[in-house]
């Protein structure tokens, strides 16, 4: 019998939902009228969503999508320049700085995309540590063209996920990339057919939430963190999270 699912939390969510089944907490991105465009409603939202997740160690995979026919649009441009102040909105994101806890957050990401996943939520996507998508998935980060720069990390996350050349084709002359291309490029780990695409997330969902969730929060550490060492210095980080959970390999 499958497990029963049910919203995390007596939270009045507005611009998202969050379901939890077993070790799996669901994050989904509820303004389809607008293609997830995501404001300042969502992002303060979705911080608290971060913070409940992140003090849960019992939640092994976070799981993010996008109500109807796209992940995210990018950020809500009927908001751009309604802020009291310049000043007072940069204030408000260093106190609710989303994207770093996302970045941060313990347990395993993955994003589960399907259309548009454009601006902010091709950076959304990026964030996660795993990406699956379907083959109507379409990525690109268009700020560069509008006169901006990404602001949720696209110039950092967007190099390291397929290298350098492929994403200054992105970021600065304005490229598309599809489904298919993005598996082919490793910015996403697989990716199927719109009608399967739900199916597929379910069953890599379910053979990371049979692993332990302390040994996932290690391996995650070690995969983020040693990135940026030597070799050296990642192999020793390696063994004091082996030894830490006594399952070093002989």
């Amino acid at each position: 019998m499958k497990a029963r699912r049910r919203t995390v939390a007596n939270t009045p969510w507005r611009a998202i939902r969050l379901e939890r089944r077993e070790r799996v907490v669901t994050l989904i991105l509820d303004r389809p009228h607008v293609l997830n465009a995501y404001n300042t409603e969502m992002r303060d939202e979705i911080f608290a969503a971060l913070d409940l997740v992140a003090s849960d160690p019992g939640v092994s995979l976070l799981i993010v999508r996008g109500e109807g026919r796209a992940f995210s649009s990018g950020g809500d441009l009927s908001e751009f320049g309604t802020a009291p102040s310049p000043t007072r909105a940069r204030e408000v994101r260093q106190v609710r700085d989303v994207w770093r806890r996302w970045v941060e957050l313990p347990c395993i990401s993955l994003a589960v995309v399907h259309g548009l996943a454009v601006g902010g939520g091709l950076e959304m996507a990026l964030l996660c540590d795993l990406v699956i998508c379907s083959t109507d998935a379409r990525f690109a980060l268009p700020e560069t063209g509008l006169g901006l720069i990404p602001g949720v990390g696209g110039t950092q996350t967007l190099p390291r996920a397929i290298g350098l050349g492929r994403a200054a084709g992105v970021v600065l002359a304005g490229s598309w990339i599809d489904g298919r291309e993005a598996a082919r490029i490793g910015l996403a780990v697989d990716v199927v057919g719109r009608d399967r695409l739900e199916r597929t997330a379910a069953s890599l969902a379910r053979r990371i939430a049979r692993l332990d969730p302390e040994l996932v929060r290690a391996v995650k550490r070690c995969v983020r963190h040693g990135a940026d060492m030597s070799l050296a210095e990642g192999l020793r980080l390696e063994w004091r999270h082996a030894g830490k959970l006594g399952r070093i390999p002989r």
